[in-house]
């Protein structure tokens, strides 16, 4: 894991992302080539140019001149080519590994339990999966193969001008360790700066999309002034952040364009002063070193600029392992797969806590036979809803036993228990998709013609069919162009149609209107017979026929039983629920 600190470079993380380029190694390989040879060409061409101005345009050679212009387009040419190649499969090379990462990452994801995202902020999580990864792809376009080329480059250079003249590369290099210690500064700094643009862009989405997302909760509540106030300041964050990578560029480059400068100068008076002195220093040397000072110090320049690149890729590919790294799974260590289930439920002495040390479920134990329907009521917080996430393990828990026809769910595979659970909740969520893909949800074994002839016998046929394109109709983000109701009415359908073991219908009629829960009723009575299932209702009348209710208070279990059997209780627990929402249905 990257570190924290201003460390300038990372070795262990940067081979851990060189270990996603193996599968193309091939593509690799040859895009380390084509930086070697264009290096290698851009060298040339300088030498030959010396060797023009002393051997052709001193001597008034023609044919030479001619000769040696023809080669330098040649070697032009072949490094245009060489460059087209660099360019084109680093980019390649570099997609390539950010669409594995991006899989890989949201794979990881899709396991993770539900107490993860509990803690997670969307937004976050959006830009880890999005533009953290296409940071990294620049690591390969614009980072790590150009600055091989460059330092390549500038090998070479040192080389040649120590074969040509060991005067004048001294010379050159005594402003070079001044411009090397700027860059480690540089360098530094800039880690330090990106980490934070990193942090700003983050901070931003996520207030963004939470504030999008809940809009009308903001205008509900008028509260736009104090949001944009909000934003205003998270945007100034975000904007310093950036100004403070701008500072860092804005004291460097010139400073390594002054020493350019400064270098050139010294070539042309030192050097000038050994032509006027008739030594063997000729017009071409000087020519020679004036071009490979610049080859010099601009790939330079051009390595902190390319090491911002890495930087930034770098920081995004901490952040993005981070996630990869963290071990939020459920454990899936069970090996048995159901694909019918009697329906038994029970629960033994189970305790749960969402926090340490505040238990939401304290010791609960109850059975559900085969066929039964049972519905747990309660006061907010009692723990109800959380009984529903344990029994499809969404949630481990902190002690005791679930089991379901007699086997412990830990010892049932995961993707099996959870097919044989359907749940319909309070607040549906529907894709951005047709009404048939959110019914189905690409799941084998389910036909369009299966989810038209269900909706027929549970009765929303019609209301699906009057839609625009009927079954084909986009519903939008969140299903937004569909009623609360209807959105409903979907999900219903949609548990209906998966042909649970277990049905689980969490307060899925508390936020419909009549027509709608008259709909409902109607059909729980068809998907219910037969079958085990579980309700969770803050309406005591939809819950009258049920076969046990158990009743619970913050976190137990403190009475059980039929309606009936629950009402004839004088100071019961149930009875006085029931009296005072029949009393609030009577002054309505």
């Amino acid at each position: 894991m990257a570190s924290k600190t201003g460390n300038a470079f990372d070795m262990d993380l940067f081979k851990r992302l060189l270990k996603y380029t193996n599968p193309y190694k091939r593509i690799f390989y040859f895009v380390a080539v084509a930086a070697i040879l264009t290096s290698l060409f851009g060298v040339v061409r300088p030498m030959i140019l010396q060797y023009t101005i002393d051997n052709a345009l001193m001597t008034s050679d023609y044919e030479n001149l001619v000769l040696f212009v023809s080669i330098m387009v040649g070697i032009l040419i072949l490094e245009v080519v060489f460059q087209f190649c660099f360019i084109y499969y680093a980019n390649w090379l570099g997609q390539e590994v950010v669409r594995d990462i991006r899989v890989k990452l949201f794979k990881h994801m899709l396991g993770f339990r539900m107490k993860y995202y509990d803690k997670s902020a969307v937004g976050r999580l959006v830009t880890r999966a999005v533009s953290d990864i296409e940071t990294i792809a620049s690591i390969f376009s614009q980072g790590l193969f150009m600055i091989i080329s460059d330092l390549l480059k500038m090998l070479i250079v040192i080389g040649v001008m120590f074969y040509k003249s060991w005067e004048l590369s001294l010379l050159v290099l005594t402003v070079l360790p001044f411009i090397v210690y700027a860059t480690r500064v540089f360098q530094k700094k800039m880690k330090l700066a990106f980490e934070e643009v990193r942090t700003q862009v983050a901070n931003l989405n996520t207030f963004v999309q939470e504030r999008i997302t809940g809009m009308k909760i903001v205008q509900l509540f008028t509260r736009e002034k104090t949001e944009y106030e909000r934003f205003k300041d998270i945007n100034d964050k975000h904007r310093n952040a950036w100004v403070k990578t701008v500072w860092y560029n804005s004291i460097f480059f010139p400073i390594a364009e002054m020493s350019t400068s400064i270098t050139i100068g010294l070539i042309v008076w030192f050097g000038g002063l050994r032509v006027f002195a008739g030594d063997d220093m000729s017009l071409g040397i000087i020519v020679l070193f004036i071009e490979l000072s610049q080859m010099l110090f601009r790939p330079l320049r051009q390595i902190a600029d390319k090491f911002n690149t890495l930087q930034m890729g770098m920081v995004a590919a901490n952040r993005v392992f981070d996630i990869i790294d963290t071990e939020a799974h459920i454990e899936d260590n069970g090996k048995l797969d159901i694909s019918a289930i009697k329906g038994e439920i029970e629960f033994r002495n189970v305790r749960f806590s969402y926090v340490e040390d505040e238990e939401v479920l304290k010791g609960i134990s109850f059975k559900v036979n085969p066929g039964e329907t049972v519905a747990i009521v309660g006061a907010t917080g009692a723990g109800k809803s959380t009984i529903i996430n344990l029994l499809g393990r969404f949630y481990e828990i902190d002690s005791g036993e679930i089991l379901v026809d007699g086997t412990n769910v830990r010892d049932i595979s995961l993707k099996s228990l959870r097919s044989q659970i359907a749940v319909v909740l309070q607040n549906v969520f529907l894709f951005a998709d047709t009404i048939m893909n959110n019914i189905h949800l690409d799941k084998e074994g389910i036909s369009e013609e299966d989810v038209i002839n269900a909706a027929k016998e549970i009765g929303i046929h019609e209301f699906i069919n009057a839609l625009p394109n009927a079954y084909h109709y986009n519903v939008k983000e969140r299903g937004a162009m569909l009623s609360s109701g209807q959105r409903q009415l979907i999900s219903f359908l949609r548990a209906f149609v998966s042909d649970p073991g277990i049905l689980v219908l969490d307060e899925a009629t508390s936020s419909v209107d009549s027509y709608s829960e008259q709909l409902i009723q109607e059909a729980t009575e068809r998907i219910t017979k037969g079958r085990t299932s579980i309700v969770i209702a803050h309406r005591l009348a939809t819950i009258k026929q049920a076969d046990k209710i158990i009743v619970m208070d913050q976190g137990e279990i403190v009475e059980t039983g039929s309606h009936q059997e629950l009402l004839k209780k004088e100071d019961g627990y149930y009875r006085k629920l029931y009296e005072v929402q029949f009393k609030e249905e009577e002054t309505v």
